[in-house]
């Protein structure tokens, strides 16, 4: 008996130090570099330039809606897009809490202490300044040169907040993900620059270059990867009211939740520029959209492959969840 004890404390004690070994592994090594090719944009003091700029941070693109505090955003009044957006706004996932950047040009705390390359970089590759991957929120990468060139001139004429962020904080799942999964996309499918119209063409760009639908609208798994189908809908949202679960996007004629909407419906409805408490859906951003744009928007969802995926629910309240 002592014997079979003995042997197995040495066991247990080689596990152990196995998963202390790796477990270290993982702490020094998930930080992993990658080289991102130069882009070529510099920022422009054009104010035809900056005024896209501006038209797309405020409108599609919704940057203020995560990048500036919801108590900052109240005091702004009836111009919630031109809220400052110095960062700091936490949000937590099962792998990490993140931090939002601060965007300003301050240059202690913001982007003024890095180049419009470093910018564009972290944009359209998603990799930091420090050669980081960064995690996969925002589906910018097919954004043209002309609107990156467009927004990074904007971020560069608003005011300067000083707002130090704290660094994102991984858990040990998420270092794991960061060493092993999480990789950027270092060859982006950048879209052509097309003509500003009503058109489904526009229309795609705007989603997939801007408007973060995709993102938000296929389910994905822990790493950020999509994993359902396109548009589809059922990705749940955690937030301290309930759960929110996207609507089916796609045009089927039974589980698609705008397959009844005209354009002038759809219009209408995102000029609301209101929704649910806690939602994620930036309705307030959106509503600075021109009715061009959404109209584009409305013909290239009416494109899409129509998929049956039944959302029976877009919201279950907490008092739901925890009686289940």
């Amino acid at each position: 008996m002592k014997r079979f004890l003995k042997i197995t404390g040495k066991i247990v004690g080689f596990l152990v130090a196995i998963v202390l070994v790796f477990v270290v592994y993982i702490e020094v090594s998930y930080k992993r570099t990658f080289q991102a090719p130069p882009t070529g944009i510099t920022a422009s003091r054009d104010t035809a330039v900056i005024a896209r700029g501006r038209y797309i941070v405020k409108g599609p693109a919704h940057c203020w809606t995560c990048h500036a505090s919801k108590e900052a955003i109240a005091r702004q009044g009836n111009d919630p897009g031109s809220t400052p957006m110095s960062g700091g706004v936490e949000f937590k996932t099962p792998v990490a809490t993140f931090y939002t950047p601060n965007i300003t040009p301050d240059k202690e705390t913001g982007l003024g202490r890095l180049s419009d390359e470093q910018v564009a970089r972290a944009i359209r590759y998603g990799v930091n300044h420090n050669d980081h991957a960064l995690a996969p929120f925002m589906m910018f990468q097919s954004m043209n040169d002309e609107d990156l060139t467009a927004v990074i001139s904007y971020l560069r004429s608003t005011p300067p907040v000083k707002n130090e962020v704290p660094e994102r904080d991984l858990n040990l799942l998420g270092k794991l993900i960061s060493r092993f999964l999480l990789e950027p996309n270092l060859k982006p499918d950048v879209l052509p620059a097309v003509a500003h119209d009503s058109s489904s063409v526009y229309g795609e760009y705007l989603v997939q270059a801007m408007a973060n639908c995709r993102a938000c609208h296929t389910k994905r798994d822990e790493t950020g990867n999509f994993v359902g189908e396109p548009f589809a809908g059922g990705s749940p949202m955690e937030t301290e009211t309930g759960t929110f679960i996207t609507p089916n996007l796609t045009p089927h004629a039974t589980t698609g939740r705008i397959y009844t909407w005209t354009p002038e419906q759809f219009v209408q409805r995102f000029k609301l520029g209101k929704g649910p408490e806690g939602s994620h859906m930036p309705w307030e951003a959106y509503a600075n959209m021109s009715e061009q744009d959404l109209k584009a928007i409305y013909a290239f969802l009416r494109t899409l492959k129509p998929v049956d995926n039944k959302v029976a629910s877009t919201f279950i309240p907490r008092a739901v969840e925890q009686t289940n």
